[in-house]
């Protein structure tokens, strides 16, 4: 009966992504992947494939895997993000970026790529594509130049320089937080992946779109001023900060989601006292709140209790002794990287933490890191692939840029697979 139900949820999820992602009532836009996959959470408890009270006790357990804790780590740190976003420090530092880039598309292109890979690295990559992409097209636009060398190095920074920090992305937070990773450890085997994955990447992109980048251009910029300067403190100061704890956290003994959630309570608080004296408003605070992505915090819990049905049926096991037949780093990478763009890389690193546990030792680590990079990876292959994807189609069709779902295959195809051989090459070297 457990299968009865999931693979038609895996295969319904992944329908409602390519061919009706949002379902529109009236002014409100809702996500279709959320309530497909609470559907199946309800049919599974409903059909007793999942007791309900393992569900609440998964969920209250003091543990790493705790869906509660990691929602919590992830939510944090996107409100800190968000909230800088909001003072228009990000759009500032874009518009300098163009403004030095000149006449030269080479150059241009060049900036966007490391300021997404830069902002990825201490943001996510969530926030880099909701961020820069409309950017990035508004300006092609005017400038009369072709934005697609631009949008694919700027999608791909933003999913290969995700993997170099634990808070990159939520499949990171996942993934390494079930292994009991620590945000130190997690860097220290990821960088060296990152970077080749990197160079790899941005040599691939460039080599892609040479003849078009060797165009001159006539930049008209609009030149961004930082209109909330206060506020840009405020939030620069807090994340930060939120960065440097939680780099000391795993040799201090504290918990990262408890220092992500007192980072955000702690900004939360200093921005409204600086509106207060200010007499300014709560603008910022408040569209803060609106842009958090809500729908995620239904779509996760779903995907746990599906996550949870599998397990109690012995079918991860199964599959990591499929997997654990070839070379560890390869087979999960491979295997992580073609599975998020069947079902999306949220619920296929829940699926992987499982079938993580059943390899034991230094080869468990292997597999793990080895998912992880498959994760972000495999976000640049097709639109499924990664909620960023989602979005990121969905903003450049708003904004007139031509990249639809073959184009994102053709180019995702191309640049994702040598980038990611060269990370698992490394991470190899690594471990």
């Amino acid at each position: 009966m457990t299968l009865a139900i999931v693979i038609p949820v895996f295969i319904a999820l992944t329908a409602s992504i390519v061919f009706f992602p949002k379902i529109t009532i009236g002014k409100i836009s809702v996500g279709t992947y959320w309530i497909v996959a609470l559907i199946g959470a309800a049919a599974l408890i409903c059909f007793k494939c999942v007791p309900v009270e393992s569900v609440f006790a998964a969920f209250g357990e003091d543990t790493a895997v705790n869906p509660v804790k990691i929602l919590t780590l992830f939510f944090a740190m996107t409100f800190l993000s968000v909230f800088l976003d909001e003072t228009g420090f990000f759009a500032f530092l874009a518009s300098r970026a163009v403004e030095r880039a000149g006449k030269g598309q080479i150059r241009l292109f060049f900036t966007l790529y490391f300021l997404a890979a830069f902002l990825t690295v201490f943001t996510s990559n969530d926030i880099v594509v909701l961020t820069l992409t409309p950017i990035v097209c508004v300006f092609c636009k005017h400038a009369r130049i072709n934005p697609t060398p631009y949008l694919v190095g700027e999608f791909a920074a933003a999913n290969t320089w995700s993997m170099a920090l634990i808070i990159g992305n939520p499949t990171n937070i996942y993934l390494a937080t079930s292994a009991g990773i620590t945000y130190g450890e997690y860097f220290s085997v990821m960088a060296l992946p990152t970077l080749f994955a990197g160079a790899a990447e941005i040599l691939l992109v460039f080599l892609v779109f040479f003849k078009t980048l060797k165009k001159p251009l006539e930049p008209q910029i609009e030149k961004k001023r930082l209109q909330d300067v206060p506020g840009v403190i405020i939030g620069l100061t807090h994340l930060l900060l939120c960065l440097l704890i939680l780099a000391v956290s795993g040799y201090v003994g504290i918990e990262m989601y408890l220092v992500s959630a007192l980072g955000a309570l702690s900004l939360f608080v200093c921005a409204s006292a600086a509106a207060i004296i200010r007499k300014s408003g709560y603008k910022s605070i408040i569209a803060t709140f609106k842009r958090l992505p809500y729908q995620l915090i239904p779509f996760v819990l779903s995907m746990f209790v599906v996550v949870v049905a599998i397990e109690r049926q012995g079918i991860a096991d199964d599959l990591a002794k499929k997997l654990i037949k070839g070379e560890t780093v390869f087979s999960f990478g491979a295997a992580s990287y073609l599975s998020a763009n069947l079902i999306n890389n949220i619920p296929m690193s829940m699926l992987f933490s499982s079938l993580c546990k059943g390899v034991v030792g230094a080869e468990g680590l292997k597999a793990v890191y080895a998912s992880i990079i498959g994760s972000n990876i495999g976000a640049f292959l097709t639109p499924v692939g990664a909620l960023a994807g989602i979005m990121f189609t969905d903003i450049c069709k708003r904004n007139g840029a031509d990249y639809g779902f073959k184009k994102f295959i053709g180019y995702g195809a191309l640049i994702s697979v040598p980038t990611l051989a060269a990370a698992l090459a490394a991470l190899c070297a690594v471990l």
